[in-house]
């Protein structure tokens, strides 16, 4: 059977083999109702994208790399959905990298896309710093990059994140006005711009109200689940006394919180456990769990469309981008709110 080709669509139009060509590489200067009808035509004839061939004439490959820290995480799901609808819209295909929380994995994956024909990448996760030299290297290359949350020290490459520090200063401020005096600072492991951002807001609530900043109470942790159940561990064994626990995301203030509870603890009555990054999954734990929520699908959405900007205008600067995100204040923090039965 022969192989349908451009020219037989622009002979099967009476149009030139240029617009034909331009059409399909959805060229903006061509008219809107052209396309449509070129595009209805080559699903007619049974044209097929000679997708190698096309990505050797224009340098692109119409793909780019999602890198997450966890694919089962809400977090992960929710971002990557908003993701994969504007790369749809833009005729790109979405490669999505699990780094399943393990740095050499994280590595294996940025040297797959160091070596490979990617168009750009997105990280939806900066939970270390191990492999920040990889990460320079790529963006040293050229290669368009956006962080989701944070990015790393050195790097030029815009970040789509929250207000940390005001959402941070908030929560930790709500639970010093709840009664909580010995509240935990659950930092994360890495020493990105969000793990600053949400530190200092630890420390500058506490300065606002007196109180003393306690290196027993100041952990570092992973960012999962158990994380923070070792967390909770830590802290019983140690003999420290504590009344909150502020953690970097919802993951970690879940284990922090069923480990409590299977110790004897009760939440909130005798702790109140609060999270920097929730999910509709803090809404469905008992008790449910007081977090600051961001818009994620939009989040995923918003860092899409910016990468395709950067992609399509190399060698233009562009900017990050804040978006607001709601304080849910729960039973986990609430004594209010007590938790049903």
């Amino acid at each position: 059977m022969k192989r349908v080709t451009i020219k037989d669509i622009a002979s099967h139009l009476c149009l030139s083999v240029s617009t034909v060509s331009r059409a399909l590489a959805d060229d903006k200067n061509i008219r809107k109702e052209t396309k449509e009808k070129i595009f209805a035509a080559a699903r007619e004839l049974g044209y097929a994208r000679n997708v190698i061939a096309a990505n050797l004439r224009t340098g692109r490959s119409h793909t780019v790399g999602v890198l997450v820290d966890q694919m089962v995480s809400p977090y992960a799901a929710r971002i990557i959905k908003g993701i994969n609808r504007v790369m749809r819209e833009h005729g790109i295909y979405v490669v999505t990298c699990d780094a399943d929380n393990d740095p050499s994995i994280e590595r294996d994956y940025l040297n797959m896309v160091k070596s490979s024909f990617f168009d750009g990448l997105i990280i939806a996760h900066c939970n270390n710093a191990d492999n920040s030299g990889l990460f320079k290297e790529l963006n040293d290359k050229g290669l368009p990059m956006v962080f989701l949350r944070s990015s790393l020290d050195g790097l030029d490459a815009p970040v789509v994140c929250v207000n940390s520090y005001d959402k941070g200063f908030f929560l930790v401020d709500h639970l010093v006005c709840s009664g909580r005096r010995r509240i935990v600072n659950v930092k994360g492991p890495s020493l990105s711009g969000e793990v600053r951002d949400l530190d200092k807001a630890y420390v500058d609530v506490m300065n606002k109200f007196g109180i003393p900043v306690i290196a027993e109470l100041q952990l570092s942790a992973g960012v999962d689940m158990l994380s923070g159940r070792e967390v909770a561990d830590r802290l019983i064994d140690s003999g420290v006394d504590f009344d909150a626990v502020f953690a970097i995301n919802e993951i970690v203030a879940i284990g922090v919180m069923n480990r409590l509870m299977e110790r004897g603890v009760k939440v909130p009555d005798d702790v109140s456990v609060a999270a920097f990054t929730g999910s509709m999954l803090s809404e469905m734990v008992y008790p449910s769990m007081t977090s600051v929520e961001a818009p994620l699908e939009d989040m995923g959405r918003r860092a899409a469309e910016l990468l395709v900007d950067m992609i399509n205008h190399p060698g233009v600067r562009h900017s990050g981008i804040i978006i607001d995100a709601r304080i849910r204040i729960r039973q986990s923090s609430d004594i209010t709110q007590k938790p049903a039965l």
